[in-house]
């Protein structure tokens, strides 16, 4: 029997209700029309988010996952590279770089749950190609930092934005500093489609037509011109749709997450015990794609959180290097085991309403009163 939830974790069924008219109207002019694949809509979503992060080019694929591994094969990682990345993420970030034959290595993370950028440097050798930079949590990792040394070890840079799209760091947009960076649309993310969807932001113009044609079993300006080998990985019409409806929602959508951030912050600060979502400073400009606290006492919380009629969600429980199929278990990470062990994520997301915020925290600070 599944658990009804006073607060659930996203509440996918609130956001349609509150635009089903728009929601409708595009699923009928969609059908009604039988553009399904690579169409106008597509067409007009890529633009728009090229717009919006500042590349030059934005390609729509079926998945973030396929978003990372196009863009590795773009770059020509393969057999005998290393490519450093971490382990406190999804398994599409470094299953990008095994399925191209490369390694990955990892390397710690701070409490801000982003790549330390203190530790890169000690993971070069004269293999390394690259850097996956993950800006979790819809927060940016230390940009200037990375490209700096990016530039100096001629190093190439896919940033996973996964979980970014809207966030910044010292004004400049995720996905707009790297060779490639990849957002995905799964539902729950800050700009989510009705299933799967991915895309590809660059600059370089032999990269956007490498991935265009990698998307769509090779072919770029032909169906009858195939130009390499590729996939069948495309944006659906459908989704980009439905995705450029709801992009006109997009930075009003961001400032709720916002407001209902800064609710956390102050209604969770001051609880002996607990370690509240970090507070960026003026450099950075957050999302919110989760909102994470973190405790040695997280299962016993997550019962009684849970037990209330909270739902929440505990990512990446056992992290990368300690996935045993992985084999990746070599790597000494010990902030990522500690944030793995600690960390819970509370629901937030745009219609999430305010009582519900606050239920949450009275829930949270009654456990450790």
């Amino acid at each position: 029997m599944v658990m009804a939830y006073k607060v659930a974790f996203v509440n996918y069924p609130r956001q349609y209700q509150e635009h089903k008219k728009e929601f409708d109207r595009v699923f009928e002019e969609i059908m009604s029309g039988g553009d399904f694949i690579l169409r106008r809509h597509v067409e007009e979503f890529e633009k728009k988010i090229a717009d919006y992060v500042g590349t030059e080019y934005a390609i729509g694929v079926n998945t973030g996952t396929d978003a990372l591994y196009l863009s590795a094969r773009a770059l020509g990682l393969a057999p005998g590279d290393e490519v450093i990345t971490v382990a406190h993420t999804f398994v599409a970030t470094v299953g990008a770089i095994v399925q191209c034959g490369a390694t990955p290595v990892l390397v710690d993370i701070t409490d801000d749950f982003n790549i330390d950028v203190n530790q890169i440097e000690a993971a070069i050798t004269a293999r390394t190609k690259g850097i996956i930079p993950v800006h979790l949590n819809g927060h940016a990792c230390n940009m200037d930092k990375i490209m700096e040394i990016a530039k100096r070890y001629n190093l190439r840079i896919i940033e996973d934005a996964a979980q970014a799209l809207g966030g910044q760091f010292k004004g400049k947009r995720c996905a707009s500093f790297g060779d490639t960076g990849i957002f995905s649309f799964y539902p729950a993310k800050v700009l989510g489609t009705a299933g799967d969807g991915g895309l590809v932001c660059t600059n370089d113009d032999a990269l956007a037509r490498k991935i265009k044609a990698f998307r769509d079993n090779g072919r770029v300006e032909s169906v009858e011109v195939v130009e390499c080998f590729g996939w069948c990985t495309r944006l659906d019409n459908l989704h980009a749709a439905i995705l450029n409806m709801k992009f006109n929602y997009f930075e009003q959508w961001i400032e709720r997450r916002r407001t209902i951030a800064k609710m956390y912050d102050e209604g969770l600060s001051d609880i002996q015990g607990l370690t509240p979502h970090p507070i960026s400073n003026s450099d950075y400009f957050d999302v919110y794609q989760n909102y994470v606290i973190r405790t040695h006492q997280r299962d016993e919380l997550v019962a009684h959180l849970q037990k209330s009629g909270v739902e929440v969600l505990i990512s990446w429980r056992v992290p990368m290097h300690r996935q045993k199929t992985l084999m990746l278990g070599h790597f000494e990470l010990p902030m990522t085991e500690r944030i793995s062990a600690e960390v819970i994520s509370l629901p937030i997301y745009p219609e999430l309403k305010d009582e519900e915020a606050k239920f949450v925290i009275e829930t949270v600070k009654k456990f450790f009163a």
